[in-house]
């Protein structure tokens, strides 16, 4: 006790910067902890040029592309405005993507809303229907009428995600009551990234949107669960997101498509997919964030 004592009087004799550059190589949920130390820890662990830090370089652009005034930028401190950002999803581009931050690590979460989707037969309401749903943060989503051949593709700019960063791809979706065509039916889905990381990196996998039959060969694999929001969502896939300062940048495709059965599909709402920070890759060593979602 004296010993670690002893060694907070010690690093009490640092400048305030020099403490804030220490705490700003840890995470922010240390840097809230580190706070409790003592008065000179607090002050560096509230102040802007260590919050600074933890928000994404290009943060000021992506707030200026928000769907709403995003006013309290300028006058909130920077721990604020993180907390913010992580809390409380802003719309961007016309409404049509939501970005937030990952709680624990400050990584750029995107969520890609129906209408940035494209969506086979989206245009025809005979098949899909664009309506309000309660519970969801985009102005519309995709309902789904009819249709026997069900395939929804989607891209993103990397430029908009975290560098150095593993993302996992979600599709967030709900059902009507009734028959949806879908029970226990394997759907195909790929992610796959293009330049940006001087190589092409896909990934195909087998998913599920309704196991509400309980086949108990189903054990394991990818299914829709819920998320406690009243939506459910799906794993598709993971891609490694360069980035970098020097990098052009590539585009990130998902696509879902289920064909090989050509029967009906019905009652499927599908509000976004969503990318999520999951692994971040450091020079030396590979570290797990927790996924917040």
């Amino acid at each position: 006790m004296e010993r670690a004592q002893a060694d907070i009087n010690n690093m009490e004799r640092l400048p305030e910067g020099c403490i804030s550059d220490i705490l700003s190589l840890t995470t922010p949920a240390d840097v809230c902890r580190s706070s409790l130390v003592s008065t000179l820890f607090k002050s560096a662990a509230d102040s802007d040029a260590l919050w600074e830090k933890f928000l994404p370089p290009d943060y000021q652009v992506v707030i200026s592309r928000a769907l709403h005034p995003f006013t309290s930028a300028a006058t909130t401190s920077k721990k604020e405005l993180y907390y913010q950002l992580c809390d409380d999803p802003i719309l961007i581009d016309g409404g049509s993507k939501s970005f937030h931050l990952q709680k624990s690590s400050g990584k750029k979460c995107i969520m890609l809303g129906a209408k940035e989707l494209g969506i086979a037969w989206g245009d025809n309401r005979n098949h899909w229907r664009w309506e309000g749903y309660p519970g969801s943060r985009f102005p519309k989503v995709a309902e789904l009428q009819w249709v026997c051949w069900l395939e929804i593709r989607g891209k993103l700019d990397t430029r908009l995600l975290s560098p150095n960063t593993v993302y996992a791809a979600y599709i967030v979706l709900k059902f009507k009551e009734g028959d949806n065509g879908l029970e226990d039916k394997p759907i195909k889905v790929k992610i796959e990234v293009i330049g940006g990381n001087d190589s092409v990196c896909s990934e195909e996998r087998l998913i599920y949107f309704d196991a509400s039959g309980e086949d108990p060969m189903l054990e394991g694999q990818y299914i829709a669960r819920e998320r406690g929001n009243g939506w459910m969502e799906v794993e598709m896939g993971h891609f490694y997101n360069k980035g970098g300062r020097d990098n052009e940048g590539g585009e990130v495709h998902m696509s879902v498509l289920e064909s090989e059965r050509l029967l009906g599909k019905y009652c499927l709402i599908v509000q976004d997919v969503v990318n999520l920070s999951g692994l971040t890759l450091g020079a030396s060593s590979l570290k797990l964030v927790k996924q917040s979602r």
